[in-house]
């Protein structure tokens, strides 16, 4: 399998198609490159590229486009609806085949200090990459963008400390997949599409893994979003929210619009809710033609078999990552699947007519939950190895002892995180098994022991890593009870 990352590089540059193709030729004259859309807007004034490439490759593209922005954009002469603090705004790296998000916060760090010393670009490490928590979100890192970055004395992770004279400055981070998302709203009121981004925004409690913002643009609202995370807000999820929210002030959605590529399985989930399908990816004829061709031909991604087969053998071997909180995350992910079975095998049943509207939400819940759940695997495997990282330190190091703290609270974070989204599963289990379709009873008394499982061993894991602290009462403060 070839490794690939996908790089997604934003210009603030959406009206000279001179610029644009200056740019587009740059990315092109790295061999290996697969440049595979290019989408431009004139009233945010910005293009997004996106293009996949070997890690090395895909790095050296991205410094190519970057110096023709440098080189070409003023930010001075700039204006678009959109927030920007750079020519090249934002460089994030997406592990694609065969890399890791680790591949990617190191690619990042890697084109951020060649940017740095050759473009002479203050350059902020956000997302995963992020060197501190004020750095994770775009949002806070763009914070007053380039005019109000021009009198400041700045404190970036690679690069001088003030802003490029026309260049400004650029993020540079890795990340997962993202999706960029537009909801075209009837009506020029600006205040509707701010309302409802306000609403639906993480930041202000709405959805999670979702920023949003209102706009005007050719002359309608627009609601501007980012959907960090597809598995916990899809866009289907997203735009029945905002329908919703401008149905209750008169207006309607006129069109929305993908800004860059998407993942098949966003389109596919959004059919199966438009459409109450189930297993829709089943009836499409372009998979199974895939499938039938992997037979012959290596694919690039693993098939989700294997991939659960290969995280078993991971979690059976002598390695301490997965452990015991990625298992208990797991049995939460397997505890929200079931709830969302029983409540697919309630909605539209006539004999459960009274309670489709409940089910309907817990569906909606137990995906959510799902989705987190899932990447909570995960990030409990990350945080524990930032407790190995912190055991190697040098005993007779006087930092020692909090860097080790420091991890082990770490690592208690994701698991607690799991408790909490556990004790809500059991919640619904409980629920679906009294209001849901009586065959699929048992699956959900089993959604329930496994949502107990997920609270259980979770539980364990925050014990043994706050155990493990040498400050008690820091320990203390942090425990979840």
């Amino acid at each position: 399998m070839s490794a690939l990352v996908e790089c997604v590089p934003n210009f603030s540059e959406g009206k000279d198609q001179s610029v644009i193709e200056a740019l587009r030729v740059a990315v092109a004259s790295v061999p290996v490159v697969q440049l595979l859309d290019i989408q431009t807007d004139a009233s945010h004034n910005r293009s997004v590229f996106t293009f996949v490439a070997p890690p090395e490759a895909a790095a050296e593209a991205a410094f190519a486009a970057m110096r023709v922005a440098a080189q070409r954009i003023d930010l001075t002469k700039h204006s678009g609806e959109h927030p920007r603090m750079g020519a090249t705004d934002v460089v994030p790296f997406v592990p694609v085949a065969g890399t890791t998000i680790e591949d990617c916060i190191a690619l990042a760090r890697q084109l951020g200090e060649r940017v740095g010393k050759e473009l002479e670009i203050p350059v902020f490490l956000y997302a995963r990459a992020a060197t501190r928590p004020d750095r994770v979100l775009l949002p806070d890192v763009r914070k007053g963008e380039f005019e109000g970055m021009r009198g400041r004395v700045l404190d970036p992770d690679f690069g001088p400390n003030r802003v490029h004279a026309t260049a400004g400055a650029t993020a540079i981070g890795a990340r997962p997949f993202l999706v960029a998302f537009n909801v075209y709203l009837d009506t020029q009121d600006i205040t509707v599409a701010k309302e409802i981004a306000k609403q639906i925004r993480t930041s202000s409690g709405g959805l999670p893994g979702v920023q949003a913002s209102g706009f005007i643009v050719d002359g309608l609202a627009q609601v501007s979003m980012n959907l960090l995370d597809i598995d916990i807000t899809s866009p289907a999820v997203v735009f029945n929210a905002i329908k919703v929210r401008a149905e209750k002030r008169g207006v309607a959605i006129q069109k929305s619009e993908i800004v860059g590529l998407l993942p098949e399985r966003a389109l596919i989930g959004a059919a199966e809710t438009a459409l109450q399908l189930s297993r829709a990816r089943e009836h499409v004829l372009e998979s199974k033609l895939r499938g039938r061709r992997s037979t012959d031909t290596p694919s690039a991604m693993p098939s989700a078999r294997q991939s659960l087969d290969g995280w078993i053998e991971q979690l059976a071997s002598s390695a301490p990552t997965p452990g015991g909180g990625s298992a208990a995350a797991m049995a939460g992910t397997l505890a929200a699947a079931l709830v969302a079975m029983v409540a697919r095998l309630t909605i539209g049943r006539k004999a459960y007519t009274a309670v489709d509207a409940q089910a309907r939400e817990i569906l909606a819940e137990a995906d959510q939950l799902r989705g987190e759940l899932r990447r909570l695997v995960d990030e409990d495997a990350a945080a524990y190895e930032g407790v190995s990282h912190a055991y190697k330190i040098p005993k007779d190091d006087p930092r020692r002892a909090r860097v080790i703290d420091d991890a082990l609270l770490a690592a208690a974070r994701p698991p607690a995180e799991v408790v909490k989204r556990g004790r809500r599963l059991l919640a619904l289990a409980q629920t679906i098994e009294q209001i849901g379709n009586k065959n699929a009873a048992s699956d959900a008394r089993v959604a329930g022991m496994l949502a107990r499982t997920a609270i259980d061993g979770a539980t364990e894991n925050v014990n043994a890593n706050l155990a493990g602290m040498s400050d008690p009462a820091r320990a203390k403060q942090a425990g979840t009870g």
